[in-house]
């Protein structure tokens, strides 16, 4: 039995969340997803989202919360998602004013701990989610992405790798994960190809080139509680990406 559950990022279904939020959050449950990870709330009110995730018998993992609203209105959304039932809060990345230089990367340091200390405080754990940046920009001659986490401490700041973007950065996702082993409880589940202008496309599961079925066992392995599905643009209309990478999941046995 694997530690982890299959979710999705509701980034992934940006377009149709726009049109008819509770909507597709039924065709996530119908697709068999046991959970989602917002970006957003379709401005629903907390409880009555609550009442629709408990009827469609979803959990929420968490939520993506950009870091300037960490900052300015934390209370809030550590209220909000403890009403949802969400165990995580993630910072999704960092605008280039948080990471323009050392000093600038050193400082967002800082401030991503202090965050994730008044989330423990509040019963939520924190974590980061990471793009290929992370990995391209160094700190104190080791990559940001490693300066981060040996700088912030475990039970302050957890890992949300997006494992697909390690992949484009050119290191291994199978490595990392099992680096961070213990303190990633999220690990975004995504493929890639390369476009004819050597520009990485995000595609439905099993039809790019990333390894899904080592990472998912790297994460089953590292104590991952989630595997979570995210598209950042699709090229098959938002609910047949959908369809289709829960299709592979079901047919390689990971749900």
């Amino acid at each position: 039995m694997s530690s982890w559950k299959i979710g999705v990022q509701l980034y992934t279904l940006r377009e149709e969340t726009a049109k008819d939020f509770a909507g597709a959050l039924r065709k996530v449950a119908e697709e068999g997803f046991a959970g989602v990870e917002f970006a957003g709330y379709g401005g629903m009110e907390a409880d009555k989202l609550k009442a629709l995730l408990d009827e469609l018998g979803l959990q929420a993992i968490g939520s993506h919360v950009g870091i300037a609203r960490l900052r300015d209105a934390l209370d809030e959304e550590i209220a909000f998602n403890k009403t949802i039932g969400s165990s995580y809060i993630v910072c999704p990345g960092l605008g280039k004013e948080y990471r323009d230089s050392e000093s600038a990367w050193k400082n967002t340091f800082g401030l991503l701990e202090e965050i994730g200390r008044k989330c423990a405080e509040q019963g939520i754990a924190f974590g980061y989610h990471n793009h290929a940046f992370e990995l391209e920009e160094r700190v104190g001659g080791e990559t940001a992405l490693d300066a981060l986490f040996g700088t912030a401490s475990a039970d302050a700041v957890k890992v949300e790798l997006d494992s697909a973007w390690v992949h484009a950065a050119g290191y291994d996702a199978v490595s990392y994960i099992g680096k961070f082993a213990g303190r990633i409880p999220l690990v975004h589940f995504k493929d890639l190809r390369k476009t004819e202008e050597g520009k990485w496309l995000t595609v439905e599961l099993g039809s790019g080139e990333v390894d899904l079925l080592a990472i998912a066992n790297a994460a089953d392995k590292a104590g991952a509680e989630w595997l979570i599905y995210e598209q950042d643009s699709t090229q098959n209309a938002p609910f047949v990406a959908l369809a289709n990478s829960m299709k592979w999941i079901k047919e390689n046995r990971l749900a």
